[in-house]
C-alpha cells in the first residue's frame, strides 16, 4: 500500500528535503505541501493523507494548533511532529494535541522514512528518554471509564508499539475487532491518540519502559 504523506513546514528547504528524502522509498507518495497549519487543515479535509509531517513553529496557524484542529476533523489520519530539538515543549503540546510522535529536524533519511512507515500502520513509537519526559508533562484524562481486561490487553499491546494487524493475529480476532476496542479504549480514556494511550499505560505501569 502506498503512503500518502502530507508536508507541512514554512521553510521551503525544508521541505524540498524532505520530499528528497520521500522519494528514495516508492512505497511513499507526497501529495500535497503545506507553508503553515491553516493551509494544513485545508488540505487535508480536501484530501485527506495517510500521514501529516508537521513543523511547529509557523505563522498564521502554529503545528500544535493544526495537529489539534485536524485530529478533530480526521481522527484517521497519523500526524508526525517536526521539531529542531527533543527538549523542545513545544513536543508535550502536540503529543497532547493528538500527535502520533515527533521527528527531529536532523534525523538520517532512515529514521525519516521508517518512522512515516510506522505511523501509517498505527504503531507507537517512543524513545525510552523521551517517553519518561511525555510520561512526566503530557496531562492525564481528567475522568477515566474503566477499561474491559480485552481493552486493557489491546492497550499494553499498543504501548508496546504493536499494530492492529499484529494485535488481531496474536489475539486471534479480525482487524475490525481490534479497531473497534481501539476506538473504544481511545473514547474512555478521553484522549485522541494512540500515543497518549500508551503514555497512560506507562503512567499506570501496565507496561514498562523497556
Amino acid at each position: 500500500m502506498t503512503v500518502r504523506v502530507l508536508l507541512v513546514d514554512d521553510h521551503d528547504v525544508v521541505r524540498q528535503g524532505l520530499r528528497m528524502y520521500l522519494g528514495l522509498d516508492d512505497e511513499l507518495e507526497v501529495i500535497g505541501e503545506a507553508r503553515n497549519g491553516q493551509q494544513a487543515v485545508t488540505l487535508v479535509a480536501a484530501d485527506p493523507p495517510n500521514v501529516v509531517i508537521m513543523d511547529l513553529l509557523m505563522p498564521v496557524m502554529d503545528g500544535v494548533t493544526a495537529i489539534r484542529e485536524i485530529k478533530r476533523q480526521h481522527p484517521e489520519v497519523e500526524i508526525i511532529a517536526l521539531t529542531s530539538a527533543l527538549d523542545d515543549s513545544k513536543v508535550i503540546g502536540a503529543v497532547e494535541a493528538g500527535a502520533c510522535g515527533y521527528l527531529l529536524k536532523d534525523a538520517s533519511s532512515n529514521v525519516l522514512l521508517e518512522a512515516i512507515h510506522a505511523a501509517a500502520r498505527g504503531e507507537v513509537r517512543l524513545h525510552p528518554e523521551a517517553a519518561r519526559r511525555l510520561v512526566r508533562e503530557v496531562r492525564a484524562p481528567a475522568t477515566q471509564e474503566t477499561l474491559t481486561p480485552r481493552e486493557t490487553e489491546i492497550l499494553k499491546r499498543i504501548a508496546r508499539g504493536h499494530a492492529n494487524k499484529v494485535i488481531a493475529r496474536d489475539l486471534e480476532v479480525s482487524e475490525p475487532t481490534v479497531k473497534a476496542h481501539v476506538s473504544s479504549l481511545l473514547g474512555k480514556l478521553a484522549v485522541t491518540s494512540r500515543t497518549q494511550a500508551a503514555l497512560f499505560a506507562l503512567r499506570e505501569g501496565l507496561v514498562g519502559l523497556e
